[in-house]
């Protein structure tokens, strides 16, 4: 089993920035891939960013392409959201996501068999 830790979440105006970070621990096992999902209220979770830890390739969704950058630190077992240019949508519940794979299907998808979640941060974002 795996824990995901988060943190980061918080208010900011629109336009602004902010990072989350997401520890893992447990048996992550030596091939995976961190990312984020979110859910806005009333809304839908929606995969969002996801990179793997062997190879680095990320993968983002088109609601946060050129905004957000994804990166991690394997030593740490922690992947970082930098989020940039804000906007008041963005307003959601962020959820650290682990599994096998990732896959930009339509939509940004985990997969593999072995999800993990994390309890969330919520980033709120003022017009």
């Amino acid at each position: 089993e795996v824990q995901l830790v988060e943190s980061g979440g918080g208010l900011v105006q629109a336009g602004g920035s902010l990072r989350l970070s997401c520890t893992a621990s447990g048996s992550t096992g030596d091939d995976y891939v961190l990312g984020w999902y979110r859910q806005a209220p009333g809304k839908e979770r929606e995969g969002i960013s996801c990179i793997s830890n062997t190879n680095g390739i990320t993968l983002y969704s088109d609601s946060v392409k050129g905004r957000f950058t994804i990166s991690s630190d394997n030593a740490k077992n922690t992947v970082y959201l930098q989020m940039n240019s804000l906007k008041p949508e963005d307003t959601a519940v962020y959820y650290c996501a682990f599994d096998l794979y990732c896959a930009a299907l339509g939509t940004l998808t985990f997969y593999g068999g072995m999800p993990g979640w994390g309890k969330g941060t919520l980033v709120t974002v003022s017009s």
